[in-house]
């Protein structure tokens, strides 16, 4: 496994970080895919066995019980000081008012609950998991640097907003000396290439990590066109993300198909290998239900590709519409 720092801070995070939606109580959630305690156990002890040492999880993931599967399995599998944990807040965890959104009493609510569901005394990397436009971003920057100051986070990040609204909030906190933003999660892959034009300059400029969700778009560039899975037919967020551009889909994903062929590699290894030499990118988020999907995601660390590759991979893109912020 290789290590990297995140953006410009000192804490050093495997490549690949596991990504943690796949795990919860199946009657928790919506998802019909999501994998019980018995189920996620050996993919979470196999990605620790390989290295991986960085798990994005979230508050919202089938109500709450994807934090606590993983906060149960990793204290079982290693020391505290070796992990690096992140969780998110934004979504509703409750229905009427203050259960959801990033208000200070939002915030500081769903960051002890968090807590508790993992299991531990801080978190590595506290995200909002979208902009909240209801609320003022001073409101949420202070609850944010307040709960940083307090022990309870380490670091705090972003996910899926406009480059302006991020880099407002950067300057909120510069100018008033709080904890500040060190990465952005945002949603990036071959058939979804929108950050290229302002999200990822700016990280590159302001030394802010990413770490790319869906980099492998919601399993459309490992496998065959037309080819479906269990999670296809259930997934309806994802059904949203890549209906606007369907030829330059196909002709991308045929491209990784070839490219595959040619290298004698996975699709989602060639995928994979094209988010990881795309300048910010610290650690791309890996969902995995199988452990096959875990010796794809790793092998993809090994696949360099060439220029004319890239080219190649690139050519089909067409410009899409903003998907991912909802």
């Amino acid at each position: 496994m290789q290590y990297v720092r995140l953006g410009r801070t000192g804490l050093e995070v495997s490549r690949l970080c596991l990504g943690c939606m796949s795990f919860g109580d199946p009657k928790a959630g919506s998802h019909e895919w999501t994998l019980d305690e018995g189920t996620s156990r050996p993919i979470l002890t196999a990605a620790w066995d390989r290295g991986i040492n960085f798990f994005d999880t979230a508050n919202v993931y089938s109500a709450g019980t994807s934090e606590e599967i993983v906060g149960k399995v990793l204290k079982e599998l290693a020391p505290r000081d070796q992990l690096v944990i992140a969780t998110k807040v934004h979504g509703e965890m409750r229905k009427g008012a203050n259960g959801r959104g990033q208000s200070r009493k939002a915030i500081l609510n769903e960051v002890d609950a968090s807590l508790r569901r993992l299991g531990t005394d801080y978190i590595d990397l506290y995200q909002i998991h979208r902009y909240d436009a209801a609320t003022p971003m001073e409101e949420t920057l202070e609850a944010l640097n307040d709960v940083v100051r307090s022990g309870k986070v380490r670091y705090i990040g972003a996910s899926s907003m406009f480059a302006w609204q991020f880099m407002k909030m950067l300057k909120i906190s510069e100018a008033h000396g709080w904890a500040r933003f060190v990465s952005m999660q945002n949603h990036l892959n071959l058939m979804y290439r929108e950050e290229e034009r302002e999200m990822l300059p700016l990280c590159r400029e302001e030394g802010i990590g990413v770490i790319p969700w869906s980099p492998l778009a919601r399993g459309r560039l490992a496998r065959p066109w037309g080819a479906t899975t269990e999670r296809t037919g259930t997934d309806e967020f994802g059904k949203t993300l890549y209906t606007k551009v369907e030829d330059a889909a196909r002709q991308i994903n045929e491209a990784v198909a070839a490219i595959a062929n040619a290298r004698g590699a996975t699709m989602a290894q060639v995928a994979l290998a094209w988010v990881l030499q795309k300048s910010p990118v610290t650690a791309p988020i890996v969902g995995i239900t199988k452990l096959p999907q875990l010796t794809d995601a790793i092998g993809a660390l090994a696949v360099t590709l060439t220029p004319d590759e890239i080219a190649r991979l690139e050519a089909p893109y067409q410009p899409a519409a903003v998907a991912g912020f909802a």
